[in-house]
């Protein structure tokens, strides 16, 4: 080898140790925002923020700016507690393989730390600076999160999206709490929406998924029952939420707008379902479960809109 060579080779090192000392801050900065899986708590945060919205009483913006910020870290806190102890399945699966702790860019202890740390600060200044039952809603959250669904069910059952999505379900309870003080029967039926959409948006996913968690020993639906049980019972609790959403209506929360909203993205969500049942490949499925995701913000986007119809006649 030529001292040419070598040198050429040690300019390059140089190069690369000048690359990595410059963008490993930025990676490490991108890990811990994964970690805290944003297009989740983004989706979480967006529906609790509507149920204080929705509520009845006044206010002050500082303090439900804190109340959202609250849930938004508290979410954050139970998804990097729910990498770190599904690392090793996380690890057996294309979609989440390359996650930090999976792909070894992050030490297991960190996330746990962070994610216990996140979460008994959320809890702890929701208790100080809104009141005690949103931060009781909000420690629920959590533990059913991570004790409940990801300790408990996740491996053991296929009713683990089912009993396990109620943690879903929470935030806006959460947030009419925030306000209130007090959770209530309107508060129950946003709950409700969020709890029975959860399977079909969840099993979606698993259709197409299906390897992936059968290679990791996940007992979703589709692997324990089989693809045709599976969009059986899609359609069972499509139509179970379809029944949900006109709730709102007959509690006299919302009205006309509202209703005629609900009943479009009703009549959508139906036709997705009823051609997965009709298909036998996966593209109705991706296609029901990217169509979830739209569903369930423009429902809760039609309850501001009403309540904002509302206050403007």
């Amino acid at each position: 080898m030529t001292r040419a060579t070598i040198e050429a080779i040690g300019q390059s090192a140089e190069r690369l140790d000048v690359m990595s000392a410059d963008t490993a801050p930025r990676f490490r900065l991108a890990d811990y925002a994964v970690l805290l899986k944003p297009r989740v708590m983004s989706l979480v945060v967006f529906v609790g923020l509507v149920g204080l919205l929705l509520a009845p009483g006044a206010m002050a913006p500082w303090r439900a700016a804190v109340a959202v910020l609250c849930i938004a870290v508290a979410a954050g806190a139970a998804g990097a507690i729910n990498m770190w102890y599904d690392r090793d399945i996380d690890l057996s699966m294309r979609r989440t393989m390359n996650r930090p702790i999976p792909a070894g860019r992050m030490k297991p202890a960190e996330a746990l730390v962070l994610g216990v740390a996140l979460a008994s600060g959320a809890v702890a200044v929701m208790a100080l600076v809104v009141n005690g039952t949103a931060a009781a809603l909000l420690a629920i959250t959590v533990l059913y999160y991570v004790l409940v669904y990801t300790v408990w069910l996740k491996r053991r059952t296929p009713h683990n999206i089912v009993i396990g999505g109620a943690s879903g379900a929470f935030p806006p309870m959460i947030g009419w709490a925030a306000v209130t003080g007090t959770v209530s029967v309107e508060s129950l039926a946003l709950f409700a929406i969020i709890f029975l959409w959860t399977p079909p948006h969840s099993w979606a996913l698993a259709l197409f998924s299906n390897r992936d968690y059968a290679n990791a020993g996940v007992p979703m639906l589709p692997v324990v029952a089989g693809s045709r049980e599976t969009k059986k019972q899609i359609l069972v609790y499509t139509a179970l939420l379809v029944a949900a959403t006109f709730v709102p209506v007959f509690l006299a929360m919302s009205g006309a707008v509202y209703a005629i909203a609900a009943a479009v993205l009703d009549a959508a969500f139906v036709w997705f379902a009823l051609r997965l049942w009709r298909s036998d490949d996966d593209g109705p499925a991706r296609a029901l479960f990217g169509f979830s995701i739209l569903y369930l913000f423009l429902i809760f986007v039609s309850l501001l809109a009403d309540r904002a119809f509302a206050v403007l006649a």
